[in-house]
């Protein structure tokens, strides 16, 4: 089946092959307590996290759930030390102030507070796309080959260093930000006269450069939640390159899903939940794939507070295995529990006492 830009298919989830999921617990509104839906914050995916978090507070709202939106990271700490919130939603994106590179994941630890996603360290490694192809190459997971380019590697402008970097990994290839989401920086390069205006591009960016080979095939990405393998989603853009127009503002991407079925889906939800496991991410998340045209399966990145807006691919997912957005949002909020000093108890801050500041 495929589904355009925004819509919603509420069909079996044919072709998905997942472990045993826990499934959602039995709870009730009042025991999330009052909840933070951090949001917006200051990177360079602020208006896609506001987007998101939108959307997350609407959906927790009709639950019946009381929570409240806080922009950024110092506001939600300074809320969670005057004692306003019992959990987190996270939903910001990014480095920086985005609240996905482990600083923000710290800072709740340190508060004993429980929160939605991976913990410090998976939200580390998964910020750093090279590192985690570090660790995947470690355990013999398929990830395209790549060379690290420091950010003195570069300069003000690309240099030696660059272009012999380029010549070890062949073209076409990919230059992009290590640290970065949602295509920032991203550029697909065919010939070397291209290559020194896409280092330029990604150097704009904090942060170390990824230099990775182009892998021409289907786009593919894989949804994880708790323990569960959402459908797979083959992304279909009508432009060349799957970039942060198509996947924000265009609206003539198409979405299959599940975009593998039988044996191929099997082996891509198997390879997917071992790599977000090989990150130490939890929680929630999505897998990034590239099939090449022999069907061989490649690693690009995890992303551990994905895009919860009505182009996401999350909610896709989760829509083809039956799961409204609502009860995605309650579910993903559930896995904060597994962080809860005292799961069901709503130990901080009950949902009807004090006030949202």
């Amino acid at each position: 089946m495929a589904m355009q830009s925004g819509g919603r298919d509420r069909g079996t989830g044919t072709g998905r092959a997942a472990p045993a999921s826990t499934g959602p617990r039995s709870l009730v509104p009042a025991q999330f307590g009052r909840v933070a839906v951090v949001m917006g914050g200051s990177s360079a995916e602020r208006e896609v996290s506001l987007d998101s978090g939108r959307n997350v507070l609407a959906a927790l709202l009709a639950r019946g759930i009381d929570a409240h939106a806080i922009d950024g990271i110092p506001a939600l700490l300074d809320a969670l030390r005057a004692g306003h919130f019992a959990r987190v939603f996270n939903i910001l994106h990014g480095q920086h102030g985005g609240g996905e590179d482990g600083v923000l994941q710290g800072a709740l630890e340190s508060l004993n507070v429980p929160y939605t996603g991976s913990g410090v360290l998976g939200s580390a490694l998964s910020m750093d796309k090279i590192r985690s192809k570090r660790v995947w190459q470690s355990l013999g997971l398929p990830t395209p080959k790549f060379v690290a380019l420091p950010r003195g590697a570069t300069g003000s402008a690309p240099g030696q260093a660059v272009h012999a970097a380029a010549r070890q990994v062949g073209f076409p290839l990919i230059v992009k930000p290590a640290s970065e989401g949602s295509s920032v920086g991203v550029t697909r390069v065919f010939a070397e006269r291209d290559l020194d205006a896409a280092v330029t591009l990604a150097a704009k960016y904090p942060g170390d450069l990824l230099m990775e080979t182009l892998i021409e095939g289907d786009e593919l990405t894989v949804a994880i939640l708790g323990r569960e393998v959402l459908p797979s989603i083959h992304i279909v853009p009508q432009a060349a390159f799957y970039d942060y127009n198509a996947k924000y503002v265009a609206e003539d991407t198409q979405y299959i899903c599940p975009g593998l079925q039988g044996a191929a889906a099997d082996d891509l939800a198997r390879l997917s939940l071992a790599a977000f496991d090989a990150l130490g991410c939890t929680g929630w998340g999505r897998v990034d794939v590239m099939r090449d045209q022999a069907g061989r399966n490649w690693l690009l990145e995890v992303n551990t507070a994905p895009g919860m807006t009505s182009h996401s691919l999350v909610p896709k997912a989760a829509a083809a295995a039956g799961i409204d957005y609502p009860e995605l949002c309650w579910r993903i909020l559930e896995t904060s529990f597994d962080r809860d000093p005292g799961p069901g108890t709503g130990d901080r801050q009950s949902s009807s006492g004090g006030g949202a500041p």
